[in-house]
């Protein structure tokens, strides 16, 4: 056996067997195998050796070969001075000679690499910090204000759009009255796009306790397509008018928009302001985590461990290939040069994205930045409820899939940029 260390991330053991010793195994691992398998005609325990050997000759050899080679490759790590905790990859078979007299292996070590980031904050770049103005503030008040705002009662006459319009309305097909199609004192507000196209725009100018026949058409990708595409008739009357009134600004709305019993306009204004800031920062940011990532790339140098990379490159190659069309594959694929250079371009790729998986976990323990599981759980569940899915649903399938600890490094790595880069805010 010999040993080599490539590099600070990466190790490589040669191991040489005589196969005189495989066959000395073999019969070991057979004599084993004899007490523990049960043949037919055979007490458990008392087989021959010589059935075993022809009824699992292929399952003893493999055996025999993966003992000595566990013996040979554990011998070597502690050769090198490798600890399991070293080793942050499966191991890589990069020779398998099985000759007449001997059989020669090689296997690759991948560990983990020496990071220093050291000057760190020389790759930071400068950021200037957007301002937030008292009339931000107040529109931004004024927009929640009116989110909130309550109907009441009007004296007009007439409906008008942005009216709330109190209505009772019966809907029919085809001369029959509708399921579900009908409703009393129901408050419609004209504009919002909220009904059957054409519905609202037909309750503009009517009168209060007028009643009138509205005609409308089903849209043909309407959900429920028993009446997907037909034409309605809806019997309607308005009862009433109602207008959405704002609320003042004081610190009662404050209490109600902050849910705090103790708020106050100031408080208010303050937690507005952080919230515009926050908004105006996350457009700032975005350019400058991109510069920022490539200089912490660029500024730090050491070796990574190969099968890291080839992983990493394997799904950069797959990713790229999803997104082509088949005559694109097609051409790459039969152009040697062609694949070569996109084979490299995707490892590069590769590379500099493992590397930044090292520089961020350095950072990070440098900064004290970590991410929980409970963290990682509300960011799945919001992200799911915002785009209507089951979030349960969504969590269990990251799960299995073991697709958390990608999503929690996503999440360390972006805490982390935001971190970095308020070093340099101005």
């Amino acid at each position: 056996m010999a040993v080599e260390k490539l590099n600070e991330a990466n190790a490589l053991i040669k191991i040489e067997v005589d196969n005189k010793e495989i066959d000395a195994k073999k019969e070991q691992v057979a004599k084993r195998f004899a007490k523990q398998v049960k043949v037919d005609g055979f007490r458990k325990g008392k087989v021959p050796v010589a059935v075993v050997k022809k009824m699992y000759g292929e399952a003893i050899e493999k055996e025999a070969i993966d003992e000595l080679i566990k013996e040979e490759y554990e011998a070597g790590l502690k050769e090198l001075g490798i600890e399991a905790k070293d080793i942050i990859a499966e191991p890589i078979f990069t020779k398998f000679d099985r000759g007449e007299e001997k059989t020669e292996i090689e296997i690759k070590v991948s560990l983990q690499p020496k990071v220093n980031v050291d000057g760190y904050e020389d790759a930071i770049p400068e950021v200037e910090l957007p301002k937030v103005d008292e009339k931000e503030i107040e529109e931004k008040i004024n927009e929640y204000a009116k989110n909130v705002a309550e109907p009441v009662d009007s004296d007009k006459e007439v409906a008008e759009n942005g009216d709330i319009a109190v209505i009772d309305f019966e809907g029919y097909i085809d001369g029959e009255k509708m399921e579900n199609g009908s409703a009393e004192n129901y408050p419609l507000e004209l504009g919002s796009n909220s009904f059957i196209p054409g519905f609202e725009e037909q309750i503009v100018g009517m009168k209060v306790g007028e009643e009138k026949e509205i005609k409308v058409t089903f849209p043909e990708e309407y959900g429920a397509k028993e009446i997907a595409g037909k034409e309605a008739t809806f019997k309607v009357k308005l009862n009433k008018i109602q207008e959405k009134k704002t609320p003042e600004v004081n610190d009662d709305l404050a209490k109600k928009l902050l849910q705090m019993e103790d708020a106050t306009v100031e408080t208010l204004k303050e937690e507005i302001e952080k919230e515009l800031i926050n908004a105006k920062k996350a457009e700032v940011f975005a350019p400058k985590k991109a510069e920022l990532v490539e200089n912490l790339v660029a500024k730090f140098d050491f070796d990574l461990p190969d099968a890291v990379v080839e992983k990493e490159a394997e799904m950069v190659i797959n990713q790229k290939a999803s997104t082509m069309k088949e005559d694109e594959l097609k051409e790459l694929t039969s152009d040697a040069e062609k694949l070569k250079a996109f084979q490299e371009e995707a490892k590069k790729e590769a590379a500099d994205k493992v590397k930044l998986t090292f520089i961020v976990d350095e950072l990070a323990k440098k900064e004290g930045i970590s991410v929980d599981d409970q963290e990682v759980l509300q960011v799945i569940y919001f992200e799911a409820i915002r785009q209507g899915q089951d979030a349960e649903k969504v969590y269990e399938y990251y799960k299995e899939n073991n697709l958390i600890p990608a999503i929690k490094m996503s999440m360390i790595e972006d805490k982390l940029l935001n971190t970095l880069l308020d070093k340099k805010a101005k």
